[in-house]
Formats: C-alpha cells, sequence, structure tokens
C-alpha cells in the first residue's frame, strides 16, 4: 500500500513469484487494519462501566457493544455485491471518514437504544472499509504473497484487540466514558489520512470481473463445499471469540479476581501473542496446509477454555493467551483460504465470508449471553467449546 497497487501489480508480479517492498507493505496493511476495526472490540474493556452507567444486566449491555457486527453483516453483504463498481481507495477513504460520526456521537447517547443503533451504524463503515481492503489486498497481490497480506490484515485485527483495550480502560479511567469515544473517532480520521496517503487508485482487475450478476455469484459461491465450510468456519470462529472475551470481563470484576477498570485494560497483554502467531499463520497454511493450521488453532483454543473457569488469576489469563492465539490464527488461515478459493468474484466471496463471521458474532452475543445471565460462566464457556467443536468438524470439508 505506499503505492501498493504499483507494488503489487498483477502484469508485473507473476501469481508464483513475491513482489517488491513485502515488509513495508505488510507494516502499511497491517495499520490499516488497526484503524479500521480499533472501535470494535475496544468498547468490551470498559464493559462493566458501561453496564453501570446504563443501569442495564450485562447481557442487554453485551448485545447493545456487540450491535455493531449487526451493521457488519450488513455491510459485508453489500459491499460485496457491489464490489465490481467501486473504487477501492475511495471505498475505504470514505468509510473510514464516515466512522468518526457514530463514534463521537456515541459520548453524548442518552439511552441503550440510541447506542445500539450507533454501534450498529459504526459496524456499517467498518465492515465497508474491512470488506474493500480484503477485495483489495486478493486481487493486487501474487499467489505468494496472498497468505502473508491477509496474515498482516489479521494481525493488525489482533493489535486492535490488544491496543484498542489498552486506550479505551485508560481513557475511560483517566477521562471519562465520554472521551473514550471522542479519542476513538480521532483514530478514525487517522485511518482515513493513511488510506489516503497510502493506497493507490485502483479498479479490481478484470480477470476478477463478474461472469454473471452478484447474486449467481453468491450461489455459486455457496455451492462449493470448500467456501461453505470457510464461511461456517467464520461464523463459529467469532461466535467463540466473541463468547469468551465479552463476559470474561464481568468474571474480572467479579469475586475472587475483583479486578480494577485499569487492571481490566492490562489484562489485555494477553493479546501480545496473537500479534506475532498470526503473522506468522499464511505462512504456516502455505506449507502445512489450510486444514492442519485451521485444527492447530482450534486445538490451542479449546486447551484454554478450562484454565477460564480457575479461580486464580493466573490461570485464567494463561486461558485468555491460548483461545486469543488459537481464534485468531484460525481465522487467519480462514480468510487467506476464502481469498485463493474464490478463483472469480472475490470481493462476493470476502463479503460473504465477512457476513457469515460477524453474523457469528451477535449469534454468539445472543445465546450466550443468556447462558451467562440464567447460568454462570461455566455454561458459557461450555457454549464456546460445542463452537470450537463445531469449526474443527467443518475444517474436515476445506481442500486445496
Amino acid at each position: 500500500m505506499t503505492d501498493l497497487s504499483a507494488q503489487m501489480k498483477p502484469t508485473a508480479t507473476q501469481m508464483g513469484e513475491h513482489s517488491p517492498g513485502v515488509g513495508f507493505r505488510s507494516l502499511v496493511i497491517g495499520l490499516t487494519a488497526f484503524l479500521t476495526v480499533v472501535d470494535l472490540f475496544a468498547t468490551q474493556a470498559i464493559l462493566p462501566s458501561l453496564t453501570r452507567h446504563y443501569g442495564v444486566t450485562p447481557a442487554a449491555m453485551s448485545f447493545a457493544v456487540n450491535a455493531s457486527t449487526i451493521g457488519m453483516a450488513i455491510a459485508s453483504l453489500v459491499i460485496g455485491f457491489l464490489s465490481p463498481q467501486i473504487n477501492r481507495r475511495t471505498g475505504i477513504l470514505l468509510s473510514l471518514a464516515l466512522l468518526a460520526i457514530p463514534t463521537s456521537l456515541l459520548a453524548a447517547a442518552p439511552n441503550l437504544a440510541v447506542f445500539t443503533a450507533l454501534r450498529v451504524a459504526q459496524g456499517l463503515c467498518m465492515a465497508s472499509a474491512f470488506a474493500l481492503t480484503l477485495a483489495y489486498l486478493g486481487e493486487q497481490c501474487s499467489a505468494m504473497d496472498a497468505g502473508g497480506a491477509f496474515a498482516a490484515y489479521i494481525t493488525g485485527n489482533v493489535a486492535s484487540n490488544l491496543i484498542g483495550r489498552l486506550i479505551s480502560a485508560a481513557v475511560a479511567d483517566g477521562l471519562g466514558l465520554a472521551w473514550n469515544f471522542y479519542f476513538f473517532a480521532a483514530l478514525n480520521l487517522a485511518g482515513a489520512v493513511l488510506v489516503y496517503f497510502t493506497i493507490k487508485r485502483a479498479q479490481p482487475m478484470h480477470t476478477m470481473m463478474p461472469t454473471g450478476s452478484p447474486l449467481d455469484a453468491m450461489i455459486a459461491h455457496w455451492r462449493n463445499p470448500r467456501l461453505r465450510a470457510a464461511y461456517g468456519i467464520g461464523f463459529c470462529i467469532l461466535f467463540a471469540f466473541i463468547g469468551t472475551f465479552t463476559f470474561v470481563n464481568f468474571v474480572l470484576v467479579r469475586p475472587p479476581l475483583s479486578l480494577g477498570m485499569m487492571d481490566i485494560g492490562l489484562v489485555y497483554f494477553v493479546f501480545l501473542p496473537s500479534v506475532v502467531t498470526t503473522l506468522l499463520a499464511g505462512r504456516i497454511a502455505s506449507r502445512l496446509g489450510t486444514r492442519p493450521a485451521i485444527w492447530g488453532g482450534i486445538a490451542v483454543a479449546a486447551i484454554g477454555l478450562p484454565l477460564m473457569l480457575a479461580p486464580h488469576l493466573s490461570e485464567v489469563l494463561t486461558g485468555m493467551v491460548l483461545v486469543g492465539v488459537g481464534t485468531f490464527f484460525a481465522q487467519a488461515a480462514a480468510t487467506g483460504f476464502v481469498g485463493q478459493v474464490a478463483s472469480e468474484n472475490r470481493g462476493v466471496a470476502s463479503g460473504t465470508y465477512l457476513a457469515c463471521y460477524f453474523c457469528g458474532g451477535l449469534v454468539g452475543t445472543a445465546v450466550l449471553g443468556r447462558l451467562f445471565d440464567a447460568f454462570g460462566w461455566h455454561a458459557c464457556i461450555a457454549g464456546v467449546g460445542l463452537a470450537l467443536a463445531a469449526a474443527a468438524l467443518l475444517t474436515l470439508d476445506l481442500k486445496r
């Protein structure tokens, strides 16, 4: 992306070769991802404070905070359908600039209904930028570079989970809830500036242009058992991730752990190992295969689940590290797989994958929230385990 379109020009890069400037390009890709989705999970770090502020149950507040996934699922599908007609640079730039509006308005949301609507609006903008960037990478990268590019983008996503939560907890603790949202609105505008100076105008490649309508393309993708399985894996991964890292916040502030606001922010250093491991996902999937890579990620996450039931902070943190490493690694491998398997209409394929992925987050919030309120943390973890098991079974259908 600093003139990434020039660096990844299909006519200059053969499908089996690496393009030049890979390291710098990966850095810019990761930073763009960070500034695109930093709002998505950062608000989870202040869930207990928001619950007290609005005077609602943990499940109700969690659903409101994660309502952004509704907008993200809708926008992913719409962008997938319209992708061939959208200029990548303009679309990403406008999405990030518009994202700052609902983000800043959250500072003055008078009730939970308005808060929820603004989170949906955030999701619409975030997913538009996210889907267009994935389509851009899928079209402009060589086959050798694609896995690394997607892994760099997901790594930026991972970093946003860590740094975003730390910032959110620190700003809310020091300056209050309102300033938290103003700060993140400024980060959204910074993302727009980055895109303006780094992504050159690039239309979809002619070889990627649809031969039929977007609906026909989507139906064709759903008929592909490999893509269908990848969509299901994406659904299960965010289902599990949301269930773990939304409701663990309430466990952390309650006895016997009883952590404070800033302590919760520091807890999210558990995402630091994921930044490193996710960056390796593309390379490992290329060498070992997508299925072993996803199975490995799921196994690591599954090992962490029982540790999160322990009454000691060290064991809970270890479990959080393992779940974070495993789910992000599996997501990176699955995302790269979709970009490689969809030889045509990649914008539609990426949009459909993201819609399924974010629907998994929405369903996970609703289902696991009810389990958490009614039966507690153990039932919530059991639901996460079932989602991981379903993802493992779906991985059987992934083949080159």
